[in-house]
């Protein structure tokens, strides 16, 4: 009995170990770096994405820079490595980067066996359906019988298979690596259908030989709620990740923008004060400077300010706030208060 309960033990460890738990020391070994090594997409438009200069920018390489900023001071402090679906999770587990900042969707599978630790919900998401336009088709409900490409190690397949063995349709899937191979060949014609978060179909049409051809379907067919990851075993990294998301969106609520925020550091308000590190020691308590999310604030600004920079209305991708606005607006964006 003793030897199996060893055999046991030793036989979860070594699952820890292979899984890629932290040692604990995340921001000692980001500092000794003196930059931040962030793992992002391979190219999505308004959430990690490319110019021809290699400058990157999007929703989730502003939070790569806001962590740096936090850390830092300093929110040029990061480095991206571009990953694809199948291989982002092997990099984090690896150490080839700190933190995956990739529209990957939160799932109990990957929160539990993977040895990661999901921290926030950065992006409220659900999975959809594009077509072209002379298809004729208005719903999903139509798509029996279609051919369907998508990316291969998603979550993306699982949802489809679900969809349409519950709605008994037919159905043929063309999954490809990368996400630039799944645009080609969409565009090219050798699929009827793309399949991805509806925020990445609206990121991917602009990508086409002609976006006004294409048509996003209204259905959402999966709960996708996107947000960093990073390795288990390191509390104080996963408390870093977590409070610039939340300081982010307390920032946001009690109306602290980058352009203001020096201004508000004379504010009289008390949730202001303790966001902005004029009154406590809350940095102290998550290993930064007192100053970390005013820094924040001044580097990136609030949660606002960067969802509409990336992929606001005023952007080509065009997205409204939605369940992604603040819970005082109807949304279910929610920082706990820094207290």
């Amino acid at each position: 009995m003793k030897k199996r309960i060893l055999s046991a033990i030793v036989g979860t460890a070594v699952l820890g170990f292979a899984a890629g738990t932290a040692s604990a020391a995340t921001l000692d070994d980001v500092k000794s770096k003196d930059s931040l090594q962030c793992g992002v997409s391979q190219g999505l438009p308004g959430f990690s994405n490319p110019d021809q200069d290699g400058n990157w920018s999007g929703l989730d390489v502003d939070f790569c820079r806001a962590v740096a900023a936090a850390i830092f001071g300093d929110a040029s402090k990061v480095k991206f490595t571009p990953l694809s679906a199948k291989e982002r999770f092997t990099a984090l587990q690896s150490g080839d980067v700190d933190i995956l900042s990739r529209n990957t969707t939160w799932t109990m599978s990957r929160d539990t066996a993977l040895g990661l630790n999901f921290s926030v919900v950065n992006y409220y998401d659900g999975q959809g359906f594009m077509v072209r336009k002379d298809l004729g088709v208005n719903s999903a409900l139509e798509l029996s019988g279609a051919s369907i490409c998508t990316n291969t190690g998603t979550t993306t397949e699982l949802n489809v298979a679900d969809y349409f063995r519950a709605n008994n349709m037919e159905y043929e899937l063309v999954a490809f690596e990368k996400a630039d191979e799944v645009v080609a060949a969409y565009d090219a014609g050798r699929c009827d259908v793309y399949t991805t978060d509806q925020s990445g179909l609206y990121a991917q049409r602009l990508k086409l030989t002609d976006p006004a051809a294409h048509v996003v379907l209204p259905e959402i067919i999966s709960k996708e709620p996107l947000g960093p990851v990073v390795r288990q075993g390191d509390d104080q990294w996963l408390n870093i990740i977590k409070w610039t998301h939340f300081a982010m969106l307390n920032a946001e609520e009690l109306g602290v923008t980058q352009a203001n925020v020096d201004e508000m550091k004379n504010s009289d308000n008390p949730s202001i004060k303790r966001l902005l590190g004029t009154e406590g020691e809350f940095g102290g308590a998550i290993g930064l400077s007192n100053d970390w999310a005013y820094n924040v604030i001044k580097e990136i600004g609030n949660y606002g300010e960067s969802f509409d920079r990336n992929v606001g209305p005023d952007t080509p991708l065009a997205i409204s706030r939605g369940v992604n606005a603040q819970w005082n607006d109807g949304g279910l964006q929610y920082g706990p208060p820094i207290r």
